[in-house]
């Protein structure tokens, strides 16, 4: 099975993660400046690790409606299916910061020292939930059988 790629887009800084070969944990990769070089590495990412799936945070507001964030992470994605042959997925995101925040101070660490990886750890959440839901829908079919 191929590795898994999450994304959680930025306009300042794009963080990624990573899936093990099961797919069944992820972890953080690489923080990339947001710019025009940006979808470059992130397509050199995808073929380095050979992943068949890139999960990017889409984040709306609570009422489940799309804002300005979400329009330019759906932008994004957009340029980013055009340029990779692997399949492109857009991931509620809601509240992946907010967890984030919360992981990392529950881990001990300061406001301060988390900026630089608060948008990490949202990517390995946004790539998480996804891997967590695919593991679901396996367990499924596999007890229909």
């Amino acid at each position: 099975m191929n590795r898994a790629m999450g994304i959680d887009y930025g306009s300042v800084r794009i963080c990624t993660a990573v899936s093990d070969e099961l797919r069944m944990l992820a972890h953080p990769l690489e923080t990339i400046p947001a710019g025009k070089d940006a979808i470059h590495r992130i397509v050199a990412l995808a073929n380095e690790k050979q992943v068949d799936a890139i999960v990017v945070g889409v984040p709306k507001n609570m009422s489940g409606e799309s804002g300005a964030a979400a329009e330019h992470a759906n932008e994004f994605i957009a340029k980013l299916r055009s340029r990779v042959t692997c399949k492109v997925v857009a991931w509620d995101e809601r509240l992946t910061t907010v967890a984030a925040n919360r992981a990392l101070q529950d881990a001990g660490k300061k406001t301060r020292e988390t900026r630089g990886y608060v948008d990490q750890v949202a990517a390995q959440m946004i790539l998480q939930g996804f891997l967590d839901q695919e593991q679901l829908r396996r367990e499924i079919l596999e007890s229909d059988e």
